[in-house]
C-alpha cells in the first residue's frame, strides 16, 4: 500500500520539485513530511508548491548561472600534488579527495572534499582529470598532477659523499670557537 505525496524540494532517487509521487507510508510519515520534504496530496498543497516552485525556479536559475562561471574558472585550474614514490615509481599512498581539496584551497578554490568525485583513490604518477560537482547539474573538471616529492633533492644527497659533509661542518665549529673566546676577554 503506496501513499501519494508531493515533493516541495528535489529528493534524490525520487523527483523533482512539485512531483507526485507514490512512497512507502512509514517513508512519507518518517522522513518525507517531518523534514518537510513533501506535503500530503491535496488541491491546496498542490497550489501552495506551485507558487513555491515559481520562486525556487528563479532562485536555481540564479545559482545554476554562477556555478556554470565558478565551474568555467575550475576547469582551468591544475592541481600539483607532490607524493614520495618508490623505486619502480609507485606511490607511497594515494592521493584522496581530501588532497585535491587541500590543493584547491592553497590556489583560493573553497571546495567541500565531499563535491570532489573520485572513484578511488589516485595512485600512478601523471596527469588525471577529477571531476567536481559545483551544483546539482553542474559540473567541473580541474586536472591533478601527481608528481614525484623531493626528486632534487634525493639526487643531490647521492652525489654528495659522507667524507665531504664533515668538512663543511668543521670550519664554522673552528672560527665559532676562537671568535667566542676572543670576544670573551
Amino acid at each position: 500500500m503506496a501513499v501519494q505525496v508531493i515533493l516541495r524540494e528535489p529528493v534524490d532517487h525520487l523527483g523533482r520539485r512539485g512531483d507526485v509521487v507514490r512512497v512507502a507510508p512509514g517513508y512519507a510519515r518518517n522522513y518525507l513530511l517531518p523534514r518537510r520534504l513533501a506535503l500530503p496530496v491535496t488541491e491546496a498543497n498542490r497550489r501552495q508548491v506551485e507558487r513555491e516552485r515559481v520562486v525556487a525556479d528563479a532562485r536555481d536559475q540564479a545559482e545554476k548561472e554562477s556555478a556554470e562561471a565558478f565551474a568555467a574558472r575550475l576547469n582551468q585550474v591544475v592541481c600539483v600534488i607532490a607524493r614520495r614514490v618508490g623505486e619502480t615509481e609507485t606511490l607511497y599512498g594515494s592521493v584522496t579527495a581530501a588532497d585535491v581539496a587541500a590543493s584547491l584551497l592553497d590556489q583560493s578554490f573553497e571546495i567541500d572534499r565531499r563535491k570532489i568525485q573520485l572513484a578511488e583513490p589516485l595512485k600512478r604518477l601523471g596527469e588525471h582529470p577529477v571531476a567536481i560537482k559545483v551544483h546539482r547539474e553542474v559540473t567541473a573538471e580541474v586536472t591533478v598532477r601527481i608528481v614525484k616529492e623531493g626528486a632534487e633533492d634525493e639526487a643531490a644527497g647521492d652525489d654528495a659523499s659522507p667524507d665531504s659533509e664533515p668538512p663543511a661542518a668543521e670550519p664554522p665549529d673552528a672560527s665559532v670557537g676562537p671568535e667566542s673566546a676572543e670576544s670573551a676577554p
